[in-house]
């Protein structure tokens, strides 16, 4: 039988086992760098990005009032029960995105602010998304996680790459970051530290870690630990049936069975079951403070995405955005909803005094309003509270004031995640009022 030492539960204390090791939740019993008075210092500020290709509909992108009495349009009817926790803000905009092409000019710089370089090559800038996991290097497993749901597109469209169409997260200048289209995948990256061993559960493996911390801390802790596993296990199981029946997304087999082995670890065919996965990798990667910079593509701009499950199969979602239709705005909807989903999720998560979605800012946004590439002003919301920073249940209105740039909102959120800057892509100076 093991002996081992039973060492205080820290902020960096890991749950480890054979090629895995697992973040704590946030715990009473965590110091989070404690300070001289024993009182644990507050939890840290997460930040992701919700990105929805081609816009929305056109007359039901829309917030007026604050508060509770804060009545939204009907593509952001799902998010009604947060928005005392969102901030709706109108008429930001990005100069660099008016200088031609569409699609792919609009969405290559929408996190950078950058010239996107034409005739193929590729060139913009890096988002603030990497950034802020840059200046975070270290503090958390893994520095950034980003998430799609569609692979990159190659092609040119309008004398500009569609590579810019497919990546909103840039590493560098010239290298978007790779998108991470597969759950289990994803998964494994937050939690398996060697390559190949997927043959035994990751809470498997640390289940007698596990036992040492639940028997150093409180019941109320041992309960939040006991929650948290649970939801592991829950996305384990599921990402382990992906796939495996059910309908298919976008086109009917010519067969009724199989007719070759189903690939290991592959994506799920239905776009609801895959981005609820990602939504959920998403929420475990924050509350395991395994990272605490995520960007979730939820699809391409000039996307070819289908929706049966919303009976909406008849056409692509990018041909679907010019329509402006009843069937636009239920997809619409649907998106508006894997971002409730998560707002939700993190909502119920308590990190002493707040929940994990006040330790965070979510951005759920698209690179132009409407289906018809008009980007003189954005849609863009904000949810949480950025650790107690930003004051929500508002609508902003910058439509026609001085300072309405896109990276002047993204200076704002830099400095309210511990990481002050004087100047990101075209902007000196952080957005006013927020």
């Amino acid at each position: 039988m093991r002996t081992r030492s039973v060492h205080p539960v820290t902020r960096r204390t890991f749950l480890r086992g054979v090629g895995v090791s697992m973040a704590l939740p946030w715990l009473e019993a965590s110091a989070w760098g404690a300070p001289a008075n024993g009182k644990p210092a507050e939890a840290p500020v997460r930040f992701a990005c919700l990105f929805s290709g081609n816009g929305f509909h056109s007359k039901e992108w829309w917030a007026e009032g604050s508060g509770k009495a804060m009545k939204l349009g009907k593509v952001l009817e799902p998010l009604t029960p947060h928005r005392e926790k969102l901030i709706f803000l109108r008429g930001l905009y990005n100069q660099e995105a008016l200088i031609g092409g569409i699609h792919s000019c609009q969405t290559g710089n929408l996190l950078t602010g950058a010239h996107l370089a034409p005739n193929g090559e590729i060139k913009s800038g890096v988002s603030c998304d990497q950034l802020l996991a840059e200046r975070m290097k270290g503090q958390t497993k893994v520095p950034s996680l980003v998430l799609g749901t569609e692979p990159s597109i190659a092609a040119i469209h309008k004398n500009y790459s569609m590579i810019y169409s497919s990546h909103i997260s840039w590493t560098s200048a010239s290298t978007p970051t790779p998108l991470e289209l597969y759950p289990a995948l994803a998964f494994d990256r937050l939690f398996r530290d060697e390559a190949g061993r997927d043959d035994k559960s990751v809470l498997d493996a640390v289940l007698e870690d596990t036992r040492d911390v639940k028997r150093t801390v409180s019941k109320s802790d041992a309960r939040r630990l006991d929650e948290y596993l649970a939801s592991v296990r829950e996305v384990e199981t599921r990402i382990a049936d992906a796939g495996k029946g059910g309908r298919l997304q976008g086109w009917r087999p010519t067969v009724t069975k199989p007719d070759a082995p189903r690939p290991a670890d592959g994506i799920p065919q239905d776009i609801d079951q895959h981005m609820r996965l990602m939504a959920d990798i998403l929420v475990l990667a924050f509350r395991t403070d395994t990272t605490r910079v995520c960007t979730l593509k939820l699809n391409n701009d000039h996307s070819s995405l289908r929706f049966p499950h919303l009976k909406v199969d008849y056409m692509i979602h990018h041909l679907l955005s010019h329509t402006d239709g009843a069937d636009w705005l239920k997809v619409n909807q649907f998106f508006a909803q894997q971002v409730a989903y998560i707002a939700a999720k993190l909502d119920a998560v308590q990190e002493g005094e707040r929940t994990l979605l006040d330790n965070s800012m979510i951005l759920f946004l698209s690179s132009m309003m409407t289906g018809n590439h008009n980007n003189d002003q954005l849609p863009v919301v904000l949810l949480g509270g950025g650790g107690g920073k930003l004051q929500t249940g508002r609508v902003l209105d910058y439509l026609g004031k001085p300072n309405r740039k896109m990276c002047s909102l993204y200076l704002s959120l830099l400095d309210k995640a511990g990481v002050p800057l004087d100047r990101f892509g075209d902007s000196t100076e952080k957005l006013p009022g927020l």
